[in-house]
């Protein structure tokens, strides 16, 4: 054979393959293209807080850098004095009593940790229950492993809960993992304590791991504070909850996480991640614990921003017509979108013709098309003049 005029070829593996598509990619093209052409563009469409890492963390990782003991390699599973700070934070905040040992895990962003739990339990064959509209990174780890979903519709007529009682037995009987996630991504609502009551039954009932997606569980509104799977009686039997500093700090940079919860559970995450990981740089996780252990000032001036700005927002709505609840929890706004269109088309009208970006909801799965989400990641005045461009269009009278 005439090597030089063969040619070498990748293939990739099967796994790679069945990755679903990354939807809002496009979205954020769309967007620069947008900006590159000169335009002013307000981008509500994506989830990237906006404020800076409080200076207390900060301060602690600038110093924790200089410290010649985090220039190790840091003990596999993390260093303890951070799974001991995430159980202090959870009993502050929850009354959730967690051993640091055996209940806490370290993950590289609670996305990571997302993805990890659908190959540590999921064989070709299995099905894993989502929620839909729901967090697209779900699918991803349901991909890598294998199995097959089954969409759980979240309906305005349900509050935006699953009903449970509507999934096939057929469907339950294959079922060996499902996702919940509230403070809602993206609806933006909350789950009440009767919820988890029945979510804990009906994991126990059908033999299904709950991995609960808590990532905005610092962010509630009108006073009331979001509520933790944790806290419901029996949750550590059946599951597991993930949480992040990305939300409650403005860390999302750092990529610091924790799976927490079913001791079983824990052990099978750490040991997966024995094989990708040697654990984070010890400086971030001393500033991880800092942000969990020192005063929570900061967590509260952040979530009274949201607050403000959510306001703001559903007030200039109501100005222009856009008929909408409010946001409950989360720093998004789920709003349904104007008789006539989709939420694709919708959202490229916003773009081309009020340069506002909104995220369809049809790229959060089926049940979220006829809305788009905006985030509260800007300024009130930049909320108003969005809101303003949307109002010219005379879309809503």
């Amino acid at each position: 054979m005439n090597r030089s005029s063969s040619m070498f070829r990748i293939q990739p593996a099967d796994r790679i393959l069945s990755l679903p598509e990354q939807f809002f990619a496009s979205l954020v093209r769309k967007a620069n293209q947008r900006i590159a052409d000169g335009h002013d563009v307000i981008n509500l469409g994506q989830g990237n807080p906006d404020q800076p890492t409080p200076p207390h963390i900060v301060a602690k990782m600038q110093e924790a850098a200089a410290n010649p003991l985090y220039h190790k390699y840091p003990p596999f599973n993390g260093f303890l004095f951070l799974k001991e700070a995430i159980a202090h934070r959870y009993k502050e905040d929850y009354g959730v009593e967690l051993d640091p040992e055996t209940e806490v895990a370290i993950l590289f962003g609670g996305k990571t940790g997302l993805v990890e739990i659908s190959q540590c339990l999921l064989n070709p064959g299995d099905v894993c229950l989502v929620p839909d509209p729901g967090y697209p990174d779900y699918w991803s780890g349901v991909a890598l492993s294998g199995a097959e979903m089954a969409f759980m519709p979240l309906l305005e007529s349900n509050a935006f809960l699953p009903d449970y009682s509507v999934i096939s037995r057929s469907v339950l009987e294959k079922a060996k993992l499902m996702f919940i996630n509230y403070p809602n991504n993206p609806t933006a609502v909350c789950a009440p304590a009767s919820f988890y009551e029945e979510t804990v039954k009906f994991a126990r009932d059908n033999q299904i791991v709950v991995a609960s997606d808590f990532a905005y569980g610092a962010i509630g509104f009108d006073g009331e504070k979001p509520r933790s799977f944790l806290q419901t009686p029996g949750a550590k039997e059946v599951g597991v909850e993930f949480y992040t500093l990305s939300k409650t700090y403005n860390m999302a940079g750092w990529r610091v996480g924790f799976a927490l919860g079913n001791p079983e559970l824990i052990r099978i995450i750490n040991l997966i991640q024995d094989h990708y990981y040697v654990s984070l740089f010890g400086g971030i996780q001393a500033a991880a614990a800092e942000a969990l252990t020192a005063p929570q000032d900061n967590v509260k001036a952040l979530v009274a921003t949201y607050e403000s700005r959510r306001n703001t927002l559903f007030q200039e709505l109501r100005e222009i017509g856009w008929k909408a609840k409010p946001s409950e929890g989360s720093f998004f706004a789920w709003l349904p979108v104007p008789e006539g269109y989709t939420s694709a088309d919708f959202a490229d009208l916003l773009l081309n013709q009020a340069n506002v970006v909104a995220a369809p909801g049809i790229g959060f799965g089926a049940s979220g098309e006829g809305y788009v989400r905006m985030g509260l990641l800007t300024s009130e005045e930049r909320l108003r003049e969005a809101v303003r461009r949307i109002g010219r269009l005379q879309l809503f009278k």
